[in-house]
């Protein structure tokens, strides 16, 4: 009887996650949400490409490994070319 009672808990206890994953506790609460969030996105694109438009254009090209390079690989490599 224990190993029966144990059985059940273990599947009981695996089948949780594969609910949530599946979706399985919905709400009678959906259509608010989607309401709202159709009107939020044109908000935030709207103020995002505000944003964009305030960043300044860089007047140099920007290098992530300039760092890691010696001063003098600039010039030998380019000269090569």
């Amino acid at each position: 009887m224990r190993a029966l009672v144990m059985a059940v808990a273990v599947l009981a206890l695996l089948a949780v996650p594969a609910q949530a994953q599946m979706g399985g506790g919905k709400r009678g609460h959906q259509g608010d949400d989607t309401k709202a969030a159709n009107k939020k996105p044109k908000v935030d694109d709207k103020a995002y490409q505000e944003a964009l438009k305030r960043i300044p254009d860089s007047k140099e090209k920007y290098d992530p490994w300039a760092v890691t390079k010696a001063p003098d690989a600039d010039k030998s490599s380019k000269n090569r070319r």
